[in-house]
């Protein structure tokens, strides 16, 4: 079985914001290419061209800050391997902590607090299921002792026997 290795933290910062440009921009698209047929007047074609529009205004906004939201996580996320020498699950909650409390600077304190509480609750919710996950997972690979018959009893006869 092949194990799955993470690049080095400056190209994994490159690989994460370029993974969620591409995650914000699929599915900003199809989020987008629905909300455009819904709003777009009567008749199809009418509905297609609202719907390309608003896939082409709205998409590259959503992938752009998806985008800047993988970019800062993943940078944070490497500070704190270097900072304290370990990769473990903490890492990444306080990084969703953090990252939502950055985003969110612009609106004051409170809206810090409560988005970087949100952030480091995702977080923890992701890492707990990826624990559960791997937990589950790793106990069928478990060693199992051998079973050996032993040839001295006999195996049983259809009828009762007393003795």
């Amino acid at each position: 079985m092949e194990e799955y290795t993470r690049e080095p933290c400056p190209w994994r910062i490159v690989d994460d914001c370029g993974g969620a440009f591409t995650m914000g921009l699929i599915g900003g698209g199809v989020f987008q290419s629905i909300k455009g047929f819904r709003n777009a007047p009567s008749g199809f074609n009418r509905r297609l061209i609202g719907s390309m529009t608003a896939i082409k205004q709205r998409s590259p906004t959503i992938a752009g800050n998806f985008a800047v939201w993988g970019g800062l996580f993943s940078t944070i996320d490497c500070a704190l391997i270097h900072v304290r020498k370990k990769e473990d699950p903490w890492n990444s909650i306080i990084s969703g902590a953090a990252t939502g409390g950055i985003l969110a600077a612009r609106n004051g304190v409170s809206a810090m607090a409560g988005s970087a509480f949100i952030g480091g609750v995702l977080l923890a919710l992701i890492e707990g299921v990826g624990i559960l996950f791997t937990r589950l997972s790793a106990e069928q690979f478990q060693p199992q002792p051998p079973v050996f018959e032993d040839p001295t009893q006999q195996a049983p006869s259809g009828g009762l026997s007393f003795q």
